[in-house]
């Protein structure tokens, strides 16, 4: 079975961004690489689809949520910088808060309705950042997706030029919620075309949910029999 293309986009490929598209900082820039490099010694990455990234605009990325590992792994080869929600309490530990900030992370209350971390990222997508958005709202107790919250879709519908859906495998057999410490293995991301925004205001919100997470079980299965691993049943 042929894997799907791992390449940048044409367009993020030279030095400098097209005109009024943000780089990262330095201390992004830095911290990204020391992952990779971290990361790579520990896991065989591989990112299917990397030119879907684009190339400007606002742009929402919907991922499903197999462990702690999967913020760097979205952003792990992307050339944009990242943005993405992490649970307040993370905030709380001195020297790890100072970390995830260094990652453009930022706080959301968990089991509520936070509706300043909702506007946060709103703000950062229509200053033509790119956001990270775990739609299931914690992680996979066994690999699967759960159902999407749906208010995800507000920032596909009001702020967000582009929604990218991306799926993450084989990071739950590495680090499992159920799991102290993670453990070495294989892991594959792989991005889906982008939604644009006017396809996604014609959608009601349960209906464009729905359509991302049952796209993202696709790609999942297409990856699993492409890596040797079973399929996952879902209802």
């Amino acid at each position: 079975m042929t894997a799907p293309p791992s390449y940048p986009n044409p367009e993020l490929s030279r030095w400098r961004f097209p005109e009024g598209v943000a780089a990262a900082t330095l201390r992004y820039t830095v911290m990204r690489r020391v992952l990779q490099v971290v990361m790579s010694a520990m896991w065989k990455v591989r990112v299917f689809n990397r030119h879907y990234e684009p190339a400007s605009g606002g742009a929402v990325y919907i991922c499903n949520h197999q462990s702690f590992l999967d913020p760097m792994l979205v952003g792990f080869s992307l050339r944009r910088p990242m943005s993405y929600m992490a649970r307040d309490s993370l905030f709380h530990t001195p020297g790890f808060k100072q970390l995830i900030e260094a990652f453009n992370a930022f706080p959301v209350r968990r089991g509520t309705a936070d509706t300043g971390a909702l506007k946060e990222a709103m703000r950062r997508l229509k200053n033509g950042g790119q956001v990270l958005v775990f739609a299931e709202g914690t992680r996979t107790e066994d690999g699967t997706l759960r159902e999407f919250l749906p208010g995800v879709a507000l920032l596909s519908q009001r702020a967000a030029d582009w929604t990218i859906p991306v799926l993450i495998d084989g990071a739950f057999e590495a680090w499992p919620r159920s799991q102290a410490l993670p453990s070495p293995g294989s892991v594959m991301v792989q991005y889906a075309p982008p939604i644009a925004q006017a396809k996604a205001r014609k959608m009601k919100s349960e209906e464009l949910v729905r359509c991302v997470r049952q796209q993202l079980i696709d790609i999942q299965r297409d990856v699993r029999r492409r890596a040797g691993r079973p399929e996952l049943q879902y209802d």
